[in-house]
């Protein structure tokens, strides 16, 4: 192993306006083939976005064909109307159905996983993924399972498996990846977004306390409407300030431990810094933008992201990228960038 180099930062070339006419065009065209084009508009996304993502000069890229992501999304969905309509037939399929469906919606992520991974590159080298289909029965059907019967106080260890599934399962070239992070930040996190519900749950009922007493000093036949309209608006500011931000302040916190947790083969390190207060003003700023402009910000939007989520990524580098380049192009395996080419589709949910 080489001594460890300076952190080399991912960077980002993507343009608001040159993304603007791919997604015009997307979204024209989608709509006049009543979503038939949608599969080649994902293309078109993951291409222009991971070709403009590159890391130490050397891009991702994207290597998927329309027809693959139409025929994914039309087996998986021939399958859940088959799961969904057969109950209905006859009732005595719904507990196979129920069974059935626990283990064919983790095969189908896996499959989406091996798809998805063996179609994406980096510098010319095909990522892929061999994770057990078993394993993922447990860690996406029966783990969550599990975990309700804890009220998700168990969902930390849930979520912890599953990032350990999905990178552990990865490898650029023959190099593999790992993650060994603890479980202390993904409790973390879960905490610190409980803790922002909370403080704004507990000012939203302060307000609405306070607006309750105040047309209380008023006309009492008005207190019951007043207050109810009052509580109306509370709720919706509730939903808006408190509930839609934890997301990303969850996954703000997770990412930068996911990351600092993650290794590939060789001692290669990462690392994220990504703030998750700039994260959520950054989203509600975008929400506004959207609203405000009718949906035609949104690819500047989601360039925006791109941009500030690559600017915070390292890599740390145990050695020469140059050198990993060679190595990896050795070891490359010419069976699976053939299958990429000529097989496979996408089985995931459509993005």
């Amino acid at each position: 192993m080489h001594g460890a180099t300076q952190p080399v930062p991912v960077r980002f070339t993507g343009d608001a306006r040159e993304y603007f006419g791919i997604w015009i065009v997307n979204v024209l065209l989608s709509i006049a083939t009543l979503g038939i084009y949608s599969a080649w508009a994902k293309v078109r996304n993951k291409q222009y976005f991971l070709g403009n993502t590159s890391i130490g000069g050397r891009p991702f890229g994207y290597h998927a064909t329309g027809r693959q992501i139409l025929v994914g999304r039309a087996i998986a969905g021939a399958g859940f109307a088959v799961m969904s309509i057969m109950p209905s037939i006859d009732p005595a399929f719904a507990g196979g159905s129920a069974g059935v469906a626990l283990v064919c919606i983790p095969a189908l992520i896996c499959q989406a996983l091996v798809f998805n991974a063996s179609v994406t590159s980096w510098s010319n080298i095909r990522f892929r993924f061999e994770g057990s289909m078993w394993r993922a029965v447990r860690v996406f059907g029966i783990y969550p399972f599990l975990a309700a019967f804890t009220l998700f106080l168990a969902f930390p260890f849930v979520a912890r498996a599953t990032k350990r599934y999905i990178i552990g399962g990865h490898s650029l070239g023959r190099h593999r990846l790992s993650f060994d992070g603890g479980i202390g930040p993904f409790y973390g996190a879960l905490l610190l977004s409980a803790a922002w519900a909370a403080a704004v749950l507990a000012i939203s009922f302060s307000l609405y306390l306070a607006a309750w007493y105040a047309f209380g000093l008023a006309r009492v036949d008005r207190i019951e409407s007043a207050a109810q309209d009052v509580g109306a608006v509370i709720f919706g500011g509730v939903i808006l300030i408190a509930v839609l931000p934890l997301k990303t302040i969850y996954g703000a916190f997770v990412r930068n431990a996911v990351y600092a947790g993650t290794t590939l083969e060789g001692g290669h390190r990462f690392a994220s810094t990504i703030s998750a207060t700039r994260l959520v003003w950054m989203a509600i700023g975008n929400a506004v933008a959207i609203v405000v402009s009718c949906g035609m910000l949104l690819p500047w939007a989601r360039i925006r992201v791109a941009r500030y989520l690559c600017a915070n990524t390292w890599v740390r580098p145990a050695g020469s990228l140059d050198q990993f380049v060679g190595a990896a192009e050795s070891r490359r395996s010419a069976l699976g960038d053939a299958y990429a080419d000529i097989g496979g589709a996408d089985v995931g949910a459509a993005a």
